[in-house]
C-alpha cells in the first residue's frame, strides 16, 4: 500500500475525530450558550426601534408572573431598544431552565427581575440598562458568568455590549447585543450580533470591526448564581455615576473582573 494513501487515509480519519473534540471543548467550555441561542431564535422580528416611555411600558408589560412562574411575552415588547431586547433574552433562558429544573426562581426572585422602569443601576433591570459595563457589572455581582475582553475567545451566544466611542457612561455610544459570529466579508473583518437596532428593531446586524472601539463579552455560567439577586444593594453606586460621569476602563475592568 502507498504511503501517500495511507496518509490520505490517516488525515480522513483524524481530522473529523480532532473537529468533534474541537467542538466538544468548545461546548464545555459555555454550556448556556445554545440555549440563549435557542432563546433568541424564539424572539419575534422587526417591530420598530424606539427608546420612548412606549417603548419601556411595553417591555415591563412583556414580563409577567400570573402562576407563579417568570413568562416572557416578547412580542408585546413592541417598539423595542437594544437593552430590552437582550434583557427579554436573558430572561427567556432563565424561565427555560426554571421550567427544566435546573434553576429554581422564586416568588421574590421573580419580582426582582421584572423591570419596572427603574434608573440605571438600580435593581436587576436597572443594572442591566445601565450605562457602561450594565450587564456584566451585574454578572460579576451575582456571579453568573465571566466577563472578557477579547473577540478571540467569543462564542455565539455571549452578551456583548459594544462601545462604538471612546466613552464609558456619559458621553458613551454603545450598543447591548448578543454575539453571533466574526468573519473576514470581501476582506473586511466584520462582526454579526442580534440586538433591536436602529430602524427595524428584533433582528441580526453586520458591521465592519473598525468601527467598533471596545467589547465587553459576558458569558452565562451559573444562572443559578441569579438566587442571590435579592440580595444586591438596592443600587449599584459605580452603575448609577455613569449616568453623569464617565469611568476609565481600568476602572471599568476592575469592578467586572473583565480578563483580557
Amino acid at each position: 500500500m502507498r504511503p501517500g494513501f495511507l496518509l490520505t487515509l490517516a488525515c480522513t480519519m483524524i481530522l473529523p475525530a480532532l473537529r468533534e473534540e474541537a467542538r466538544a471543548q468548545e461546548a464545555a467550555s459555555a454550556p448556556f450558550n445554545q440555549l440563549v441561542l435557542e432563546s433568541l431564535r424564539s424572539m419575534p422580528s422587526g417591530g420598530g426601534y424606539s427608546t420612548s416611555a412606549a417603548a419601556t411600558g411595553a417591555l415591563r408589560h412583556a414580563v409577567t408572573s400570573p402562576d407563579g412562574m417568570l413568562r416572557v411575552d416578547a412580542s408585546r415588547a413592541v417598539p423595542s431598544y437594544c437593552s430590552g431586547a437582550t434583557y427579554l433574552v436573558f430572561l427567556k433562558t432563565l424561565a427555560t431552565l426554571a421550567a427544566r429544573h435546573r434553576i429554581d426562581l422564586s416568588p421574590a426572585v421573580i419580582a426582582s427581575l421584572r423591570p419596572s422602569g427603574e434608573p440605571d443601576g438600580t435593581g436587576i433591570w436597572g443594572r442591566w440598562n445601565a450605562n457602561g459595563p450594565g450587564t456584566a457589572r451585574l454578572f460579576h455581582e451575582l456571579g453568573l458568568g465571566e466577563n472578557f475582553a477579547g473577540l478571540a475567545q467569543a462564542q455565539p451566544g455571549d452578551f456583548l455590549k459594544i462601545f462604538w466611542n471612546d466613552g464609558i457612561g456619559a458621553g458613551e455610544h454603545g450598543h447591548s447585543v448578543i454575539y453571533l459570529k466574526s468573519e473576514n466579508r470581501d476582506g473586511v473583518d466584520t462582526v454579526t450580533f442580534w440586538s433591536s437596532n436602529i430602524p427595524g428593531g428584533f433582528g441580526e446586524r453586520t458591521v465592519p470591526l473598525r468601527k467598533v472601539r471596545r467589547m465587553i463579552f459576558s458569558r452565562l455560567l451559573h444562572p443559578e448564581a441569579i438566587a442571590g439577586a435579592t440580595g444586591l444593594p438596592r443600587s449599584d453606586r459605580y452603575l448609577a455615576s455613569l449616568e453623569r460621569r464617565s469611568s476609565s476602563a481600568s476602572e471599568m475592568e476592575r469592578l467586572c473582573g473583565i480578563t483580557r
